[in-house]
């Protein structure tokens, strides 16, 4: 028993991972190349969400239009599509 016990403990030192070689590292740029970059139209079509539930865009732009009254700014002008 004494033997499977020793056998667990070196072989969960080989699987760490040693955090301050991690967090010694810096990125550069070849650490992005293979990231696609984001567009207009990528988050154009994100899904917001608050508290990891999806919220539709009505709802935002109604908050939106709440906080401009109360704080007395101008109406912001709708964009047409």
């Amino acid at each position: 028993m004494s033997a499977k016990k020793r056998a667990t403990d070196k072989s969960s030192k080989a699987i760490g991972s040693d955090l301050k070689k991690v967090d010694a590292y810096v990125l550069g740029p070849k650490d992005y190349e293979e990231i696609p970059e984001l567009t207009d139209e990528d988050f154009a079509r994100a899904t917001f969400h608050i508290g990891g539930v999806p919220v539709s865009r009505g709802r935002q732009s109604r908050i939106n239009a709440a906080l401009r009254k109360a704080a007395k700014l101008p109406k912001e002008k709708q964009k047409k599509a």
